[in-house]
């Protein structure tokens, strides 16, 4: 079994990221949302975001074939998410809208709402790229 992920597949997933995380980062709405949204609405979007990540990576990455290959597409989504999640965190820290050390609460709860988007545009872009 071999974990076919490089620095093509990270540049993708960090540009699809990207294409989707900087209009809603630049976005009033968002910032506003991730200061008050209950937890356990960040908890569904979340959810939500791993969700559909999976579902496309199951569909469109590896087209339907994980069943020898579930440690593959498990470190895919994970991976997705989390590079998404940095994209997102760059973006906003270049705003100043990522107060991590003054209001950590508020810079997560920003971070998940808008990593929901930017991780969508990041499976869809490493998508281009069949596994």
């Amino acid at each position: 079994m071999k974990f076919n992920f490089n620095l093509e597949d990270a540049s993708q997933v960090a540009i699809g990221a990207f294409a989707l995380g900087v209009p809603i980062s630049f976005s009033e709405e968002a910032w506003r949302l991730g200061a008050t949204l209950p937890a356990f609405n960040l908890a569904i979007i979340f959810g939500l975001s791993v969700i559909f990540l999976s579902l496309f990576a199951y569909q469109s990455v590896f087209q339907g074939n994980i069943k020898h290959r579930i440690p593959i597409f498990l470190f895919r989504i994970i991976i997705a998410y989390t590079i998404a999640g940095v994209i997102v965190a760059l973006i906003l820290v270049s705003l100043d809208k990522f107060p991590l050390l003054t209001e950590p609460a508020i810079a997560l709860k920003r971070l998940v709402v808008i990593t929901m988007p930017a991780s969508m545009g990041a499976i869809i872009v490493d998508s281009f790229d069949k596994e």
